[in-house]
């Protein structure tokens, strides 16, 4: 079975969360604060996380940063009452892999983290490379040689899904494999990524 950690301080908001899973097949463990969540995923192992932001001990983005800082490549959806798209932004540049603002659907939200639950894992015993072009996902760099780069989480998610495959692979199905149905915010991403990929090994396969 699937198990999801949801960290969320609102019981109400909880309990909704819990109901639409109920029949899903994916158990849900919830923590109301921070500091407890981070106890909790020392020891235990999660196929995804849900998150609030506005946590009473800080702010659930910050503390994916810590995440994703620490090598966590666990997927985490944001769950916020933040609708503006520079908050979406920040929130999936932060190292989010998806964004749902409340009031939400519990369809949508099931639907969202199944999403989620099919990705590949983002980490696996080798570190994907091709043609001396290295991804970290660990570390979240891309090197090739000598030269390194940091990559943001959906950048990290591009590379990683490009270097795995062995046949091309069609610019819309990589868009929805990075950011599901927000096409704008997906374009941005690849072209952040291109941009990245051109800058810091301008002639890489020379």
């Amino acid at each position: 079975m699937n198990r999801i950690a949801l960290i969320e301080d609102h019981e109400r908001v909880a309990n909704i969360v819990c109901r639409a899973f109920a029949n899903t097949g994916i158990e849900v463990e919830v923590y109301d604060r921070i500091a407890t969540a981070r106890v909790a995923l020392r020891q235990l192992s999660y196929s995804t996380i849900i998150v609030d932001r506005g946590l009473p001990d800080g702010d659930g983005l910050e503390f994916v940063r810590e995440l994703r800082s620490r090598g966590t490549m666990t997927p985490c959806l944001l769950l916020t009452a933040r609708d503006a798209v520079n908050d979406r932004i920040a929130g999936l540049d932060g190292g989010a892999d998806d964004y749902l603002t409340k009031p939400f659907s519990t369809q949508e939200l099931v639907a969202r983290v199944r999403a989620l639950l099919r990705r590949p894992a983002a980490l696996h015993a080798a570190d994907p490379e091709y043609r001396g072009l290295k991804i970290v996902a660990a570390a979240t760099t891309m090197e090739f040689g000598d030269d390194a780069i940091t990559l943001a989480p959906a950048e990290l998610q591009i590379m990683l899904t490009l270097v795995r495959r062995d046949a091309p692979l069609a610019q819309e199905a990589l868009r929805h494999r990075v950011q599901g149905r927000d096409r704008q915010l997906a374009r941005a991403r690849l072209r952040a990524a291109g941009r990245a990929c051109a800058i810091a090994f301008p002639h890489p396969f020379c």
